[in-house]
């Protein structure tokens, strides 16, 4: 018997948010999309109006009744009042902004007494199925190098607040080195692939982090190694950047593909 489509709803419409709205407006297998909270409501829109189906368009606090899940893409500082509202009355929530994760972990607590979901997608890291694999064996060490155009970064408050100047680089300066929940603290819009390499390995306070602004790249640059007692590896990847210079381009390809797992009769990956 074909069950009825989840209702999505989609928290911010920047690059990510609206990728993920047309992919649910061509179509993804028992989801339709319901309903899109935006900062400014009475700006125009033309990606909306290109769509087959316009969902609604509601403030933060409507999207709970209007949806089974939601998708946040929006900044960190209103993650709680997105997530809480649907995990709290037991549905979805799929996060990108997994450093404010750290921050708010009694949502996943709130999550695992309603029997809502938390769903970080792998975003713009690979080999998250292996380092979650590794997990269940021992995980010795995991170390996370990250290089981003330098202009990128200005604005982190890590930045800010040592008045660091990157304006002015010509090379390559490593400007930060600690543990992930450190990086996502400091740099809340630019590492949250950080935060969730945390999750599936050994925890936000033994992932180190190291974090390059890099002048001459144009790509956002991430490596990471881990040493198990399963295996030993590392990978790397240097992702587009989308509109969004802090963004990967692939972030929200990972939403849609994670999407499409939900009711796919065959699902590839851990």
């Amino acid at each position: 018997m074909r069950r009825q489509p989840q209702r999505v709803a989609i928290a911010g419409l920047g690059p990510i948010g609206t990728k993920v709205m047309q992919a649910l407006d061509s179509g993804i297998d028992g989801l339709s999309l319901a309903a899109v909270a935006v900062r400014d409501h009475g700006k125009r829109r033309p990606e909306m109006e290109l769509l087959k189906r316009r969902p609604q368009i509601l403030s933060l606090e409507a999207l709970e009744a209007a949806a089974d899940m939601v998708i946040e893409c929006a900044p960190a500082a209103v993650f709680r009042a997105i997530v809480e509202p649907f995990v709290i009355h037991g549905k979805t929530a799929v996060v990108l902004s997994v450093g404010a994760l750290l921050t708010h972990w009694d949502l996943v607590e709130a999550a695992k007494k309603s029997g809502g979901q938390i769903i970080v997608p792998t975003g713009a890291l690979i080999g998250l199925d292996a380092v979650t694999a590794a997990a269940e064996g021992t995980i010795h060490s995991v170390r996370m190098v990250t290089r981003k155009p330098a202009a990128s970064l200005a604005d982190a408050p890590y930045v800010l607040a040592n008045r660091i100047d990157v304006s002015t680089l010509r090379e390559p300066k490593k400007i930060f080195a600690g543990s992930a929940r450190e990086a996502a603290k400091g740099f809340p819009a630019n590492l949250n692939v950080a935060a969730a390499l945390s999750l599936a390995g050994v925890g936000s306070d033994k992932t180190m982090v190291e974090i390059w602004a890099d002048p001459t790249i144009d790509r956002n640059m991430h490596a990471i190694e881990v040493d198990a007692d399963s295996a030993r590896f590392a990978m790397s990847i240097a992702n587009v950047p989308s509109e969004n210079p802090k963004t990967g381009r692939i972030t929200a390809l990972s939403v849609i593909a994670a999407l499409r797992k939900l009711n796919a009769p065959l699902r590839v990956g851990t």
